[in-house]
C-alpha cells in the first residue's frame, strides 16, 4: 500500500497547487512506498500566512500552557515509539534498533522542551541605584526548519519543540526522500492539542526551501544538511537579517595510540563508521594509528577492526547494515572506493561485494569497507562520502595526528583511544572538532 503526502496547513492536508508529486523509494528495494507533494512559493505562502495568524493567540499563551501541550506530545510519542520506527525503517532503510534510538533521542529534545518554564524566566539586575535591568525571552513569530534524510525524527525535534514551546510558531520542510515519519508525528501533535496553524509542513524541494528562507514572514531559520547548502543557506538568511543556524557536514577523526584497549577500540570503530550506514554526521570518517604499520599492535588493531567489520550482514533487523538512502549517494560512495583505488590505496575489506550479491533487491546496498591510504591528501581521506567507508593512516607521531585533524575544513568531533589520563588530555586539548572524547578504561 501506497501513501500520498500533502502539505499540512493551518490543520488540513492540503495538494500542492503544481498537483505535482514525486515518488518516495523504500532505499531498500527502490520500489515506490507513496507520493510526496512538490510545492512552489505559492504553498509556502500559504503555511506562512497560517502560521503568522496562529502566533497571536499561540504566543499569547504562558509558557506552562504551551509545555503542558508538548508534554502530552511526549508521552503519546512513547506510545507510538515503534509504529514511528517501523516508518523510519521504511523510507530510511535504517535497522529497527537503530530507528527506534532516532525516535527516543528527538524525544529527549521534546522531554527538554517540557522544561523550559523553568528555564527561560528571564531576570532581573539592579545595575546601580536608579537603574534596573531585565532580561526576558520573547518569541520571534515564524520559524522554518528545513531538514535532511538521515534521522527523520530526531534531526525535526532539534527545532520544533523548542521553537514551540518558546512561543513560535512553525513550518517543516522535511526531506522529500522521507515525509513519512513527520506525517504520523503531526496525528500525534493534532491529539496532543496543538491548535491549527501553530505547526505546518511544506513539502518539496529546492523551490519550496528558497520561497520559505525569502518569505518576508520568516522570521528565523534552521538547516541540516550538505556544508556547501548550508552556506548558501546561512548566507542568503544573512542577507535578509534574519537568525538562521545552518549545521553542514563532517569528516571526524579518531586516533588510536599503540596503548589503547583493541577490543573495544575496534568495537567502537566499526559501530561507529558502519551505523546507520555511515549517513550520520558523528560517524567516524577517518581511523589514524599512532606508529609504525608493521608494528605489532599497530596491526592488531587494524586487523580486529576488519574482522569485526567484515561479520556485519545486510538488513534492517537489530545489528545489520541497513541500505544507503538512494542511487545517487550509492554511485558517490563506489565512487569514492573506485578513486582511492586510483590514487595507490589497499582495500582491506571490500563492500561493493554487496552491491553486486543484493542486486536482486533492486536496494542501495553498500557493505562496510576499509581503505588502508598512503597518501594523507587522497580524496576519501578528505571529503564527506555519507556512507560506510573508513579511511584509515598510519601516523609517525602525535604531532601528525593532530596536524591531518586540526587541517580539515570540518569541526565536527574527534575521538583519542588511549589508556593513558594524560595522555588523552594531550589530544583533546589540541583538537579542532568542537565535540572532543578520549576512551579510556574502566578500572
Amino acid at each position: 500500500m501506497t501513501s500520498t503526502v500533502n502539505n499540512y496547513i493551518n490543520g488540513r492536508h492540503v495538494p500542492p497547487s503544481t498537483n505535482q508529486y514525486l515518488d518516495i523509494l523504500n532505499p531498500s528495494t527502490n520500489q515506490p512506498i507513496g507520493k510526496v507533494a512538490l510545492s512552489t512559493c505559492i504553498d509556502v505562502n500559504s503555511a506562512v500566512q497560517a502560521a503568522h495568524t496562529a502566533f497571536s493567540t499561540w504566543s499569547t499563551l504562558t509558557v506552562k500552557s504551551r509545555a503542558a501541550i508538548m508534554l502530552k506530545l511526549h508521552s503519546l510519542i512513547q506510545q507510538n515509539a515503534e509504529q514511528l520506527a517501523e516508518l523510519i525503517v521504511l523510507e530510511n532503510g535504517k535497522n529497527m534498533t537503530e530507528a527506534l534510538a532516532d525516535v527516543a533521542k528527538g524525544n529527549e529534545t521534546v522531554e527538554y522542551a517540557c522544561s523550559l518554564p523553568q528555564l527561560m524566566q528571564g531576570k532581573i539586575d539592579r545595575v546601580s541605584g536608579s537603574v534596573t535591568c531585565r532580561d526576558r525571552r520573547d518569541a520571534l513569530g515564524v520559524v522554518v526548519s528545513i531538514v535532511p534524510f538521515n534521522f527523520p525524527f530526531m534531526v525535526p525535534m532539534w527545532t520544533v519543540p523548542i521553537a514551540l514551546v518558546t512561543g513560535n510558531t512553525m513550518v517543516l520542510k522535511p526531506s522529500e526522500k522521507v515525509p513519512l515519519t513527520m506525517c504520523k508525528v503531526l496525528e500525534l501533535m493534532e491529539e496532543a492539542g496543538f491548535p491549527s496553524g501553530v505547526v505546518n509542513v511544506v513539502q518539496g524541494t529546492k523551490d519550496a526551501v528558497e520561497g520559505l528562507i525569502d518569505h518576508e514572514l520568516v522570521k528565523a531559520v534552521t538547516f541540516v544538511g550538505s556544508s556547501p547548502i548550508a552556506k548558501i543557506v546561512s548566507e542568503r538568511c544573512h542577507l535578509l537579517n534574519k537568525r538562521c543556524t545552518a549545521l553542514g557536514g563532517a569528516k571526524n577523526h579518531l586516533v588510536a595510540l599503540p596503548d589503547c584497549d583493541v577490543e573495544g577500540t575496534a568495537s567502537d570503530v566499526v559501530v561507529s563508521y558502519a551505523g546507520c550506514a555511515g549517513q550520520r554526521c558523528m560517524a567516524a570518517s577517518v581511523l589514524l594509528i599512532v606508529g609504525p604499520r608493521d608494528g605489532e599492535r599497530q596491526q592488531l588493531l587494524l586487523n580486529t577492526v576488519v574482522e569485526k567489520a567484515a561479520k556485519l550482514k545486510a538488513g534492517t533487523d537489530a545489528g545489520k547494515v541497513g541500505a544507503v538512502i538512494d542511487e545517487t549517494s550509492l554511485n558517490k560512495i563506489l565512487g569514492y572506493i573506485e578513486q582511492s583505488e586510483k590514487e595507490g590505496s589497499e582495500i582491506l575489506l571490500d563492500g561493493r561485494s554487496w552491491t553486486a550479491d543484493m542486486k536482486s533487491t533492486g536496494g542501495n546496498w553498500i557493505g562496510p569497507t576499509i581503505i588502508l591510504h598512503k597518501n594523507k591528501t587522497d580524496k576519501a581521506m578528505n571529503e564527506e562520502i555519507f556512507g560506510p567507508v573508513l579511511s584509515v593512516y598510519h601516523v609517525a607521531s602525535w604531532y601528525e595526528a593532530i596536524e591531518i585533524e586540526n587541517s580539515s575544513p570540518f569541526g565536527n568531533a574527534a575521538a583519542i583511544y588511549t589508556n593513558n589520563g594524560g595522555h588523552a588530555e594531550w589530544f583533546v586539548s589540541r583538537f579542532r572538532a568542537s565535540v572532543s572524547s578520549s576512551s579510556l578504561p574502566l578500572e
